[in-house]
């Protein structure tokens, strides 16, 4: 996986072997953060990476100009590589790890407040549509911020049930959805 633009472009990150992890690929990547810099201004904006795997979608935020990027991550082997990544940027003061599930990071009474928030979960777990209900009603989003899911076409029926909306977009077999406060 590489970082696809700003201060770390070309850089490349570990990715972890894992049954558990499915990385966003870099042309999905490429997409949304083209979506992105049309929507919203990078320059100083706190950001947060949920499902984090490698931090890639973090990483690259990070690297457009991003002041601070947490990641919930929890999977303690892949939460290692993770802050790898991480100290390979030599980025560690504007990251932290969230080493928890993210229901239970959802449900956390005293949180920031994000500018973005990305969602990659796993394609076939739904518990993301609970993740995203307490995400908004507990105002994780400052005021026009943006929150990303990515999923799967074959949960498409299911998820603009649990989330009342359409997709944003397809990128090959996978669906953007966006929330907006």
């Amino acid at each position: 996986m590489r970082i696809i633009a700003g201060k770390y472009k070309g850089r490349t990150i570990k990715f972890p072997n894992s049954k558990l992890v499915r990385p966003t690929t870099d042309k999905n990547k490429e997409s949304i953060f083209n979506y992105l810099v049309h929507s919203i201004d990078f320059d100083g904006i706190k950001v947060c990476d949920i499902y984090a795997g490698s931090g890639s979608l973090g990483l690259e935020s990070l690297s457009r100009g991003a002041d601070v990027v947490h990641f919930v991550e929890k999977d303690f082997h892949v939460s290692k590589m993770l802050q790898e990544n991480i100290s390979f940027l030599e980025a560690e003061d504007s990251c932290k790890i969230y080493r928890m599930d993210a229901v239970r990071f959802s449900k956390m009474a005293e949180h920031e407040r994000y500018d973005l928030i990305l969602a990659d979960p796993p394609f076939f777990k739904d518990e993301i549509h609970l993740v995203v209900k307490n995400i908004l009603e507990k105002n994780f989003l400052i005021e026009d911020g943006l929150l990303l899911v990515e999923r799967s076409i074959q949960t498409k029926k299911e998820d603009q049930e649990a989330f009342n909306l359409e997709p944003l977009k397809r990128l090959g077999d996978s669906l953007i959805y966006q929330f907006k406060l």
